[in-house]
């Protein structure tokens, strides 16, 4: 991930002064704030490969041309990825293991930090993706609140595969929304939902995740993943957040476009 600062927005920037649409896309900023685009840029965090793109667009000024340079930068990415399409076959023991029937990816983003936040989810069933939620967002987030929230809507999703019997495997690349439920929770709740040192923040989802975990935790695995080291699910559920973040839908909605992976993977990059 990079984060915007004035040195990194000079690599892209016109002599001028000035950016392209596109580039204004790549730094998810809209375009009716283009008069301001520079204050709203700084402290967010974009992709790498939005950061290279931002920077190959410097100075071409006709739209067709920015789009080749975008086409071409894709199919580079496709290029770069195919290896590991190919290793899957053989897969990650994470990545489908054989104990569990479903499995969910969930993640959280927020740009800048804080800012505005919105929460993925993708979920697996028999090896492969099946659906994908996006959504929860929030005009003043956090990281730490968009990674909760999918943790918590996760567990939800879990409880009901369970009634189908089921078996879950959750897989979240924040180990603080795991510790918060699994270890923190229960010495916060024993002293009466306070902790030394100042306020529990994000205290509401804690509260119902942990219970909710608490229900559920015999019944389903939950396991911490490091992210962007290419697993699919991981890299589906993040891109889900931005998507998130796109349509600043409030509550979790199910993405109903054709789930074509390379597509995804590439449409947000």
């Amino acid at each position: 991930m990079q984060i915007i600062n004035e040195t990194f927005l000079e690599l892209g920037t016109h002599n001028n002064g000035e950016v392209s649409d596109n580039q204004l896309i790549l730094l998810d900023i809209d375009l009716d704030k283009k008069d301001t685009w520079q204050e709203e840029a700084i402290g967010k965090n974009i992709s790498d490969a939005r950061a290279e793109l931002f920077v190959l667009l410097k100075d071409i000024t006709a739209k067709t041309n920015q789009d080749k340079i975008i086409k071409n930068y894709k199919e580079l990415q496709k290029f770069r990825k195919a290896p590991m399409v190919e290793d899957k076959q053989q897969i990650p023991q994470e990545e489908k293991p054989k104990n569990a029937e479903v499995i969910i990816y969930c993640d959280g983003g927020c740009s800048p930090n804080p800012g505005k936040s919105g929460s993925g989810i993708a979920i697996y069933r028999n090896g492969k993706v099946d659906e994908l939620w996006y959504g929860l967002y929030q005009e003043m987030g956090t990281n730490n609140t968009a990674e909760l929230n999918a943790l918590y809507n996760s567990l939800l999703f879990a409880q009901e595969e369970i009634k189908n019997k089921n078996k879950v495997e959750i897989k979240c690349d924040s180990m603080y929304s795991i510790n918060c439920i699994t270890t923190w929770a229960q010495g916060w709740e024993k002293n009466g939902w306070k902790k030394k040192g100042g306020e529990i923040k994000n205290l509401e989802i804690i509260q119902k995740s942990y219970a909710l975990y608490n229900q559920i935790k015999n019944k389903i695995s939950l396991s911490h993943i490091k992210a962007h080291v290419g697993l699919e699910g991981n890299e589906l559920a993040d891109r889900m957040t931005i998507y998130a973040r796109k349509m600043k839908n409030k509550s979790l909605i199910k993405y109903e476009k054709n789930i074509n992976v390379e597509e995804i993977l590439n449409m947000m990059v």
